[in-house]
């Protein structure tokens, strides 16, 4: 084989290699896109779940402002037994997830 031809081998390996790459960085694109989409969609879908269930438990929610409803979670939330329900909660899942990595 001469230089020429090595030459030439090389080059087409080099312009293969780059089309690969080139693939390899939109199949990337494309994965990441398809992450966020699903990311956004799980969030979507929790942001409603939760959103239905705050619903239930508010009497004519239809007719409460955002506002308002911002006050009553307010209140909720700034108990001294809802922290201790988070503690709990929080120690639960806490435990559960290194059970689940052992």
């Amino acid at each position: 084989m001469s230089r020429k031809e090595k030459l030439e081998k090389i080059n087409k390996d080099i312009e293969d290699t780059e089309n690969c790459l080139r693939r390899a960085e939109q199949e990337e694109k494309i994965l990441q896109h398809q992450l966020k989409t699903l990311n956004r969609k799980e969030r979507t879908h929790r942001l409603c779940t939760r959103g239905a269930m705050l619903e239930s438990y508010l009497p004519q929610s239809e007719i409460l402002t955002d506002e308002q409803v911002n006050l009553i979670l307010k209140t909720l939330f700034n108990s001294s037994n809802i922290n201790q329900i988070f503690d709990k909660i929080s120690l639960k899942n806490q435990s559960k997830s290194e059970e689940d990595i052992e």
